[in-house]
């Protein structure tokens, strides 16, 4: 019972750092208008996440040896309503990169800080369990704050600050006072407090995969929303973000009886096959098939591979948890951006439907080469795979 309280308050914590990162996602289009941009624009915008997430993992990854756990989440929760803040009161592309920044850089606070923090929370022995509270309370929160701005501005109207931001003005100030009340079960650590990533070893198949699956989850928040909108049919945007990775989570109890690797596998055939039937949806117009592939995609992205992945990376640093989490995360994000960057400028160059299939040719070729090389590289993998 003494752990359920802390536990929870921090899942509530990094639920609400995710809640922010997408919460803006379906006010995009309204961004670009405001400041007359194109789909590159978009996509850079988006992608500013990652310019403000990629150097904290590089260099603050483990930052919460040395302060302790609260004060990374506290922080994180504090720029993730600074930046809301700032696009309600200044609605236009320029602030939403700044923004995007910010956000990028708490969810790199919290990520890191928090999955060690869980696990010490819960104990070494329940080190799978804390993977799945934290990528649960992340994945509820990453598709919630879509999906919340979504049903606000249905019932609202349009609106720059709907009722889901001033939801996130109520919750993230209580939430920054209840992290900081946390009880203290870390052991602070004399370390430097720049501290690079840690990635360990035989962990590269299970970091490819979750930059795979989080590229299509950033095609599918980016790029597909501004096909919806061509096609009339952007009052899905919201719920597409949100069953992109809602699904996932539904699918974390499976993958959590699963072998690692079992599950990572079942994550790479599921990414390719559900892009394939989104790109089938766009190209035909059918709103079906375009929910149908999202939510064959999220239940790799945020369940079979995120799962696995998170939890493999933390069994194999257990005294280096926080980096080995910031250099999961280094992989994750990568995939995250780059592809959605180029995508973006493809789309401006020949149209948004090319640039989808030429994501998914790249997609298709990197899934068979890494499944080939890991199972001609570590053979051993093989058995636990039946």
């Amino acid at each position: 019972m003494a752990k359920i309280i802390p536990s929870s308050l921090l899942a509530a914590a990094l639920f609400t750092v995710a809640f922010a990162v997408n919460l803006q996602a379906p006010l995009y289009s309204v961004y670009a208008a405001e400041s007359e941009v194109g789909a590159t624009a978009v996509t850079f915008a988006f992608a500013a996440y990652v310019a403000g997430l990629m150097p904290t993992l590089m260099l603050l990854g483990g930052l919460s040896d040395r302060t302790g756990r609260r004060i990374p989440v506290a922080a994180a929760l504090l720029l993730g309503l600074t930046a809301t803040v700032l696009l309600a009161a200044y609605p236009s592309w320029q602030v939403l990169v700044i923004a995007r920044f910010m956000l990028g850089a708490g969810t790199g606070l919290a990520t890191t800080a928090g999955t060690a923090y869980m696990t010490e929370i819960l104990g070494e022995s329940k080190a799978k369990e804390a993977a799945l509270l934290v990528t649960s309370a992340t994945s509820l929160g990453f598709g919630g704050g879509a999906l919340a701005t979504g049903v606000s501005l249905d019932l609202q109207g349009p609106a720059i600050m709907p009722a889901s931001f001033v939801a996130l003005f109520l919750l993230a100030p209580a939430l920054v006072v209840s992290t900081l009340l946390l009880p203290r079960v870390d052991i602070r650590k004399a370390v430097s407090m720049l501290r690079l990533p840690v990635f360990p070893s035989r962990t590269w198949p299970f970091g490819v995969a979750l930059a795979l699956a989080w590229s299509t989850t950033g095609m599918t928040i980016a790029v597909v929303p501004l096909q919806l909108e061509e096609q009339g049919f952007g009052a899905y945007t919201g719920l597409v973000i949100f069953l992109a990775i809602f699904i996932g989570f539904l699918c974390q109890p499976a993958a959590r009886k699963m072998a690692n690797p079992k599950s990572l596998l079942t994550g790479y055939i599921l990414v390719p096959f559900g892009f394939l039937m989104l790109l089938a949806g766009v190209w035909s117009q059918s709103i079906l098939l375009i929910l149908s592939g999202t939510c064959i995609t999220s239940s790799a992205s945020y369940g079979f591979t995120y799962l696995a992945s998170l939890s493999e990376f933390s069994l194999r640093a257990p005294e280096n948890r926080a980096r080995a989490t910031a250099g999961l995360f280094v992989y994750a994000y990568v995939g995250f951006s780059l592809p959605v960057i180029a995508s973006g400028a493809l789309a401006d160059e020949f149209g948004l439907l090319t640039a989808m299939i030429a994501f998914f040719a790249f997609q298709l070729t990197v899934t068979v080469l890494a499944i080939s090389i890991w199972q001609i590289r570590y053979p051993r993998e093989e058995a636990k795979l039946a």
